[in-house]
């Protein structure tokens, strides 16, 4: 079997431009309405909506490749990158090397990708790792690099990247393609971008993740600004379908088929955080016209279900919730929850035991039957 670095005409890939125009169309549409929603946000709801995006890509892109890391401590970790007020928790290894790669992605977008940038993200990434070889450099073992599956003794090779003595090479030649004048449209440039980096494979560990961050940068580079969309976490919630359009199209060197995978998903991540933009928006509004109205449990209360975000309190808020959440007694409970529904916080579904509660934010969310 031939891999796509293998053909003659490599690393030239081909694909239909026309089966993307609709996508590409869709997305920069979209980008002006995820500019113009952004610039309605006041300054702390900005810098809350830039640490929640970064803070959940961050903890995304791991959990794409197995790694569970702690979100309180990615979170605050890029708090202070950025220069905002946090706790003074100890950060483990992995979360502050996650969270310093992501926002220095944020930060440096504008400027041209090199072997330094990537090898810094590479240390950052890296950092903790005891059982590797080569950090903050290519790698350099004898070893095929290999994507594999399966059992010890019976792996299945999804992939086999070219070996180590080529990426030298091969990233020069990837690395003056980014760099250069580009006539692409947008997602056009970032799927390639993405599918050709993963298809050097040029580090020992973190590929998948440094893959996706040059995405980030490719997409940044044609807005002229911070992509800010959620497409790590888009990635993550259709992660096998993910893996599976990156193997259809490492064996050839016609892409279309991984290109709109990839627009879609785009498409797909600007739709999420524009979401989170009118999430934002709305909690604003409804904390402004509640001013002076809450008591002391029922703004604890309205902040622990803030936190879950746009998607809500799962499963709905009980009064037994809020019990555990305020300390409040059943009947102060009972009273509290009426109250948040008659000064429109909250929606009520479901009778006695099976009561629910939910945030009522201009019609972002559930609504009472």
């Amino acid at each position: 079997m031939k891999w796509n670095w293998q053909k003659a005409a490599w690393p030239h890939f081909s694909f239909e431009p026309v089966n993307l125009d609709g996508l590409e169309r869709e997305f920069l549409k979209a980008s002006g309405v995820l500019q113009g929603a952004f610039k309605h946000l006041k300054d702390d709801d900005r810098s809350e909506l830039t640490v929640s995006l970064i803070s959940e890509e961050a903890f995304k892109t791991s959990e794409i490749e197995g790694e569970i890391l702690n979100r309180d401590s990615v979170q605050s970790s890029i708090r202070r990158e950025l220069g905002l007020q946090t706790d003074t928790r100890r950060i483990p290894p992995a979360e502050a090397g996650i969270a310093e790669m992501m926002v220095d992605v944020h930060k440096r977008w504008q400027e041209p990708l090199t072997d330094k940038t990537l090898f810094s993200w590479s240390a950052m990434l890296l950092k903790g790792s005891r059982d590797l070889m080569d950090v903050g450099c290519y790698r350099t073992h004898s070893d095929p690099m290999q994507v594999v599956s399966g059992e010890p003794g019976k792996p299945k090779v999804h992939f086999e990247a070219p070996p180590s003595k080529n990426v030298p090479s091969e990233m020069k030649k990837f690395l003056m393609w980014f760099n250069g004048k580009q006539s692409r449209p947008t997602l056009t440039r970032a799927g390639l971008a993405h599918l050709y980096f993963v298809s050097i494979h040029p580090f020992e560990d973190g590929n998948g993740r440094i893959g996706r961050a040059v995405s980030e940068v490719a997409l940044a580079q044609s807005l002229g600004r911070p992509s800010l969309i959620a497409l790590a976490a888009t990635i993550e919630k259709k992660r096998k379908q993910y893996y599976e359009a990156l193997e259809r199209n490492n064996k050839e060197l016609d892409v279309t088929d991984w290109l709109l995978w990839f627009g879609e998903t785009v498409v797909e991540a600007q739709a999420q955080s524009i979401s989170q933009i009118e999430f934002l928006i709305a909690k604003t509004r409804l904390y402004d016209r509640l001013a002076g109205k809450l008591n002391e449990r029922q703004q604890k209360a309205l902040a622990r279900m803030f936190r879950e975000g746009a998607d809500g309190f799962k499963g709905g808020l009980s009064a037994g919730n809020y019990m555990n959440i305020t300390g409040a007694m059943s009947s102060t409970a009972t009273r509290d929850l009426q109250d948040l529904v008659e000064k429109g916080a909250l929606t009520r579904t479901g009778e006695r035991r099976h009561m629910r509660y939910y945030l009522a934010l201009d019609g972002i969310g559930r609504k009472s039957t």
